[in-house]
């Protein structure tokens, strides 16, 4: 099992930043990837970004030039760096993580922290 702490979030005006950080513990995976999602109201559930543990990254375009995803490896700590903020980035944010393990995926979720842009 791998535990995820979600910290940060919060109420911000438009414009503004925020640091999500997530902690992972517990039976680690050898590959794996650590990420967040997002969910507005009424919509699915989304990613935002992702970062491996080689480094690589995936953004979605729609955060891309605003948001950074990184991490640190030894800490098993991945952090959201969300600038430039929208109301539209308005949502729950969730921490991923993602194992493989003999070909299999696992994935454990964090239980999301309230984003809210807003003037």
């Amino acid at each position: 099992q791998v535990q995820l702490v979600e910290s940060g979030g919060g109420l911000v005006q438009p414009g503004g930043s925020l640091r999500l950080s997530c902690a992972a513990s517990g039976s680690m995976f050898s590959t794996n990837v650590m990420g967040w999602y997002r969910q507005a109201p009424g919509k699915e559930r989304a990613l935002v970004a992702n970062i491996n543990n080689g480094g690589s990254t995936t953004v979605a375009d729609s955060v891309k030039g605003r948001f950074t995803i990184s991490r640190d490896v030894p800490k098993n700590t991945v952090y959201l760096q969300m600038n430039s903020l929208k109301p539209e980035d308005t949502a729950v944010y969730y921490c991923n993580y993602a194992g493989w393990r003999f070909g299999v995926r696992r994935d454990y979720w964090g239980q999301g922290t309230q984003v809210t842009v807003s003037s």
